[in-house]
């Protein structure tokens, strides 16, 4: 009995809901011990259904494309380059903050966490776990988080990583991604449909990086890029229809306008006062963009969702106006717990995009935030909110390496799914 309620992983199960089952152990008083136990396991098994496994964090125990000397030489050069240039860019930014008093808080917060967080190296991680594809990750899910049974994969790790006819030309020396359409990478969708089915693991969400552009604008040059993203995620969205996935997040931190979304300008055309002129035209781009994407993918049956990343999807409000104006069951946000500007989006950002949100969330943990990164109070949001769908498990980075990571946010989102939701004030 010992060896039953204790997994693998050493999770023991009658601790773990000493805590975790507070309201179910209230609710038992009523009951017999055996109805409190049944109570209890059926309590978990939905909370469980609620949960998906992620990709991003074991992104390091994935196979990797292997590439040529030259341009693994090439490769090597531009990181160098990179490398460099944000270092003299970083120097010159922190001699600048150094001035600012209201850095101080952020770059204490920063340096205490760098001085905690997980290094653990590719190499490391492989050894401890064992190199996996995108094929294992299913059994993967399986072994790591029991009860588990719905996957969000990302987009990056996709296809047979041996086999060049499934991913696009390399362009600029940088490796082509994998493309959906290709009559190889289709069969290898195929292959992961049928492990899906063979172990009863479901594709819930596709984190999706590959579309770009969308919000690009002001040009024929500028066009025919928003256009072609909306083509690559057509690609993906048809392509994958074969995993039955229910959703797939269309915009990589980089797909909706600048990193940093522009702001008003002091006098405004024609009356004088503060008005932003440049972030209209970018919404209007996006909101196209959106509406094509959603029609494509509500055909399909699978929901495009945004997820609040940097630019637009960096301010709520925007994802909320792009949802709106497309105005399509098939369009909605994917909120992230994590990725936002400022600590007290936290808590408010995520009010705000709760209700847009019916499919995905990341649940995520980042260091970046220090003891204001709640992940149970996050999850109590998106439950107050009335969101049905999963939350996956994406730890970004922290003291924990990204199998440890997650299976501590797996047990934070169990925690919060079968503890009683306060009352929204609370929140």
């Amino acid at each position: 009995m010992d060896s039953e309620r204790t997994d693998r992983f050493g999770l023991d199960r009658r601790d773990f809901f000493k805590t975790a089952g507070a309201g179910l152990t209230a609710a038992a008083v009523m009951l017999t011990p055996r109805e409190a136990a049944l109570a209890q396991e059926a309590a978990e098994k939905v909370a469980l259904e609620r949960i998906a496994s992620n990709t991003w964090p074991v992104r390091q125990l994935f196979k990797t494309r292997q590439s040529s000397a030259a341009a693994d030489a090439a490769a090597d050069a531009r990181r160098r380059e990179a490398f460099e240039a944000r270092r003299a860019e970083r120097e010159k930014e922190e001699a600048e903050l150094a001035k600012d008093p209201n850095a101080a808080g952020p770059l204490a917060v920063a340096k205490a966490a760098m001085a905690k967080r997980s290094n653990t190296t590719s190499e490391q991680m492989k050894a401890k776990y064992g190199e996996i594809t995108m094929l294992d990750f299913p059994q993967f899910t399986r072994d790591t988080f029991p009860g588990v049974t719905h996957m969000d994969l990302f987009s990056g790790l996709f296809g047979d990583v041996t086999d060049d006819s499934m991913f696009f030309p390399a362009t600029d020396g940088r490796p082509g991604g994998f493309d959906p359409l290709s009559p190889s990478g289709q069969k290898w969708l195929e292959q992961l449909a049928n492990v899906c089915a063979r172990s009863g693991i479901k594709v819930q969400h596709i984190s999706n990086n590959a579309p770009d552009n969308l919000a690009d604008y002001g040009s024929p040059e500028a066009d025919a890029r928003r256009k072609a993203g909306v083509e690559t995620a057509k690609r993906w969205l048809k392509g994958c229809a074969v995993l039955g996935v229910k959703s797939m997040r269309m915009n990589s931190p980089r797909a909706l306008g600048p990193s940093i979304r522009p702001n008003a300008v002091p006098r405004g055309p024609g009356d004088g006062y503060p008005r932003n002129i440049d972030l209209v035209p970018l919404l209007e781009a996006a909101i196209e963009s959106h509406k094509e994407m959603a029609d494509f993918g509500g055909n399909l049956g699978i929901r495009v969702t945004i997820e609040n990343h940097w630019g637009l999807a960096a301010d709520p409000i925007n994802i909320r106006t792009i949802i709106d104006e497309v105005n399509h069951p098939y369009c909605e946000a994917s909120p992230d717990f994590c990725n936002w500007e400022h600590e007290y989006m936290l808590v408010h950002g995520l009010k705000a995009v709760a209700p847009y949100a019916h499919t995905n969330v990341h649940a995520k943990y980042w260091d970046r935030w220090g003891d204001k990164n709640d992940v149970q109070r996050s999850t109590r949001i998106m439950l107050a909110s009335g969101f049905k769908g999963t939350f996956a498990l994406e730890y970004e980075a922290g003291p924990l390496d990204g199998v440890e990571g997650a299976k501590y946010l797996y047990k934070e989102v169990l925690a919060a799914l079968t503890t009683p939701t306060p009352v929204i004030g609370s929140l």
